[in-house]
């Protein structure tokens, strides 16, 4: 079969002939693959800078941890991986598989599912969302960010800030959900000034944090309190794009009513893990399905992999591969 194919961590992958994956056991399955996102976390796993990366193997890997397929009887379905799913075949864990819905596209349901849980796991079992709360995005600008803006929409926020870069990006989110934005090329006074007006109007409950770093001690400045009763917030980090660690005063801690915790491999229980796939992907698909959600690609076919492993996608978008 053919296949995006890694021999060394770091190198570039390959579009080359390489041995089609066995089914080991009766939880696995042979699928046919149609199509496959590249996310940041591929990118990581496959250089080995992601901290869930495992070893290399020394007849090289197929890249690519899941992505829309075909079973025996042509039922579509979105899979997680057992073995690379940038190819022509994959193998999947039955147990870790979701039935599409009829006529869903294929490339917009294979860019989802990532931006889903790099979103919904946080809003929904960290953040414990509730109906009429409000929510600040920082780094919403991505395409996990602008899913984000319209699952907090979906699971009833009043009120949702979105933080980015890019203006004309920034103000496309207020047609997905977003209420209010804060650019970052602010100076850190016009930043800090314009989140404590917004947090004093309307208190801030959860924030979801894909940047970290700067922006990031930033907002928690914001939060610290004076010494009287403060409104809490949940402060969720997923992702570090500007940085991988902050100074944080702890009289932050100390003085504001702060739920500081991360969401990602590693951190969500097998129980959490089950509902993202029983429940969580069957719901969004369904909105996906029905265009109650807006997913922006570019679709590149396999055989090209190599020119586009390195390919700058902006605007928030998700690049695709199809097989």
């Amino acid at each position: 079969m053919k296949a995006a194919v890694i021999y060394q961590r770091g190198e570039l992958p390959q579009y080359t002939d390489f041995p089609e994956p066995v089914v080991k056991n009766d939880g696995q399955l042979l699928i046919t693959m149609k199509a496959a996102a590249i996310k940041h976390f591929d990118k990581g796993t496959a250089s080995g800078r992601h901290y869930s990366a495992g070893k290399e193997q020394q007849n090289g890997t197929v890249i690519g941890g899941d992505g829309v397929g075909l079973l025996d009887d042509g039922t579509k379905v979105f899979a997680l991986g057992i073995s690379g799913m940038i190819a022509e075949k994959a193998v999947i864990d039955k147990r870790r598989m979701v039935r599409l819905p009829e006529g869903i596209d294929d490339i917009a349901a294979c860019a989802l599912p990532n931006a889903v849980a790099g979103s919904a796991m946080a809003l929904r079992f960290r953040a414990n969302i509730k109906s009429g709360e409000t929510v600040l995005i920082n780094g919403a600008t991505g395409f996990t960010g602008k899913i984000a803006v319209q699952i907090a929409k979906y699971y009833g926020a009043k009120k949702i800030i979105v933080t980015g870069r890019n203006e004309e990006t920034l103000k496309s989110l207020l047609t997905l959900g977003a209420d209010q934005t804060i650019s970052v090329m602010q100076t850190n006074e016009q930043f800090i000034e314009q989140l404590k007006v917004i947090h004093n109007d309307t208190p801030i409950d959860i924030i979801v944090d894909y940047l970290w770093g700067h922006t990031a001690e930033l907002i928690l400045s914001c939060l610290k309190g004076h010494g009287s009763f403060t409104h809490k917030t949940r402060f969720v980090s997923i992702g570090s794009i500007t940085g991988d660690t902050i100074q944080l005063s702890s009289e932050v801690l100390r003085s504001v009513d702060l739920q500081l915790s991360g969401s990602g491999l590693g951190s969500w229980t097998k129980g959490e893990m089950e509902q993202l796939i029983s429940e969580i992907l069957p719901e969004m698909f369904q909105l996906l399905a029905h265009d109650k959600l807006k997913v922006d690609t570019i679709s590149v076919n396999l055989k090209d992999i190599e020119k586009l492993w390195e390919m700058e996608v902006s605007d928030g978008k998700r690049l695709v591969v199809t097989m």
